[in-house]
């Protein structure tokens, strides 16, 4: 069974990765030069089953509005002349009411929960070094901040899942470098279950691994189009100017099945065909930095819950990343944004890291209006789903890949995926 996979990012190469795994033929088609280079490229490489959580939340209108036109913000709100971003909109108010939070929030920690056993189960099989940490830490500046997230410690309380309430004394002990910031928590979240790692560096390896089982990489190939005939796909037309003129033919490259893992870019494809997923673009940006003073930086990942910033330790780098941008789906930087995180640094962790060594990134994360992935059938006959992870791709990635590939497959998968698929769309 010869299966292409569209998209290298980190969902789309732990799909081949199943796939090949599962007995399949398979080939990944990427427009970039390599694997994770567009959103697994600099994300924040938080792994938190515990801490995902829909970005539609109680209380999360009005705390875009708080922040609104404060120079310092988790979200850059620029509103446009195009339907789809209010079409968006309008869907994620409607999930922001506590009992649709709660309902989303569960979808989500079921597969990321399971992907994070997927990844466990890999690891000791191949225990590569991606600069893995251990816990994750919700540092909150105020009492807005502990009231915003009194909902989700709700969710985490009826599921069991282990979690600490700490005072600032508490965050300071898990983390000590926190001695040197600039001002003391009022509080944190401890999720001592929770890891992080570096999702570029992870992927990187991981294409090695599929390429020594036999799976093919074609990069800089643009994809063109699905080739669709009497309600099945048949493969996909594409455009690889690097191999010459013959691979610019309108002749398609087939498949028995084909994988969609393109992030945004995944709706433009599928709308031709009357596969309508509601994704958005909304921005998300980065910073990595060299870190100067081992007793003053972090030791793991941490989660500036105020302005949803996450501070995450990669051996001699850390990683600082946030910020939401809705309205803009150009991949520029705005410096709005990087003040932000710089801010969020000096703020906990001053003396940790080289200013001037900053390489700064900016991704477009591909969000659904409720929270959770679309895992599986599309309604087109060999064609399948695996998108909208938004920015928890990293924490989905080695699950949504393993469900994808044991329904291409024909198999069952392991987790329930009611909420997970096109059908909790009316589709």
């Amino acid at each position: 069974m010869h299966v292409i996979v569209l998209g290298a990012g980190v969902v789309g190469v732990t799909t081949a990765w199943h796939l090949r795994e599962a007995g399949c033929d398979v080939t990944v088609i990427e427009r970039e030069a390599d694997v994770a280079q567009a959103t697994s490229l600099g994300n924040a490489g938080v792994i938190a089953p515990g801490y995902v959580t829909p970005w539609a939340a109680p209380g999360m209108p009005g705390k875009i509005l708080k922040y609104l036109f404060k120079p310092a913000s988790p979200l850059i709100f620029r509103p446009t002349l195009d339907t789809a971003q209010w079409r968006w909109i309008a869907r994620w108010l409607r999930e922001c009411e506590f009992e649709r939070f709660r309902v989303n929030k569960q979808r989500m920690q079921r597969i990321a929960y399971y992907s994070r056993a997927c990844l466990h189960a890999f690891r000791d099989r191949y225990p590569f070094d991606y600069g893995a940490s251990r816990g994750y830490l919700q540092l909150l500046r105020g009492a807005f901040d502990v009231e915003m997230v009194q909902p989700a410690l709700k969710v985490l309380r009826d599921a069991g899942i282990a979690f600490r309430e700490l005072d600032a004394a508490g965050c300071t002990a898990i983390e000590p470098g926190l001695r040197w910031a600039r001002q003391a928590p009022v509080g944190g979240i401890y999720l001592p279950d929770d890891e992080a790692g570096d999702c570029a560096r992870f992927t990187r390896e991981l294409r090695a691994l599929c390429e020594s089982n036999g799976v093919t990489f074609r990069f800089r190939t643009a994809i063109r189009a699905l080739d669709v005939a009497g309600g099945k796909v048949r493969g996909v037309r594409i455009d690889s100017p690097d191999e010459g003129a013959a691979a610019r033919s309108d002749a398609p490259l087939a498949a028995d099945a084909i994988v969609v893992a393109l992030g945004v870019d995944s709706a433009g494809l599928l709308r031709p065909h009357g596969i309508d997923v509601p994704l958005y673009p909304v921005k998300g940006y980065s910073a990595t930095l060299a870190v100067v003073d081992d007793a003053k930086a972090p030791r793991a990942a941490l989660m500036d819950e105020s302005l949803k910033t996450a501070i995450t330790r990669f051996g001699p780098t850390l990683r600082v990343a946030g910020t939401a941008e809705l309205g803009n789906r150009h991949a520029a930087l705005r410096q709005q944004a990087l003040d932000t995180l710089m801010k969020v640094l000096d703020d906990w962790f001053p003396h940790a890291a080289d200013r001037a060594s900053a390489r700064f990134w900016v991704g477009r994360r591909p969000m659904t209006p409720d929270g959770p992935p679309l895992l599986g059938a599309s309604g087109i006959d060999g064609l399948w789903l695996n998108v909208g992870h938004g920015s928890t791709g990293w924490a989905m990635s080695m699950g949504s890949g393993k469900v994808v590939a044991d329904l291409v497959t024909g198999r069952e998968p392991e987790i329930d995926l009611s909420g997970l698929t096109l059908a909790r769309y009316g589709r």
